[in-house]
């Protein structure tokens, strides 16, 4: 097992790994709407979901690899009726690539955020 830790992504909240590589497969920690800085962006839906995919971004590179080549995502939501909203940052982030997804809504999350979302991805 490989950890995964950058800069450029908020550093984690309590005792896990932003990402851990096995046998060519990164896994996630769930990231929510933190700046690298850890500042969370208060903004609606669209605002957070694009924070969070800028921060599984980066936890990616660090891994080396990319949105390309994830597998699977999971999306926990405040909210289903933001559902829509969601998506649609989500498509403009993977464009033609469509990963597994599953999306559930959750009763609270890490600083009351309205999204989180975890990513299992292929490392070449």
């Amino acid at each position: 097992m490989k950890t995964v830790s950058t800069t450029n992504a908020p550093a984690a909240i309590g005792p896990y790994a932003q990402g851990i590589i096995v046998n060519n497969m990164f896994y996630s920690s769930g990231q929510i709407p933190l700046t690298a800085q850890g500042e969370l962006v208060e903004g609606d839906i669209k605002e957070q979901t694009n924070q969070v995919f800028e921060n599984l971004k980066a936890v990616l590179a660090a891994a080396g690899t990319s949105l390309d080549q994830v597998v699977k995502t999971t999306v926990f939501m405040k909210d289903m009726n933001d559902f829509a909203h969601m998506n649609e940052v989500y498509a403009t982030h993977f464009g033609n690539h469509k990963p597994a997804r599953s999306a559930v809504e959750v009763a609270r999350l890490p600083k009351d955020v309205k999204v989180e979302i975890e990513v299992i991805a292929l490392v070449k």
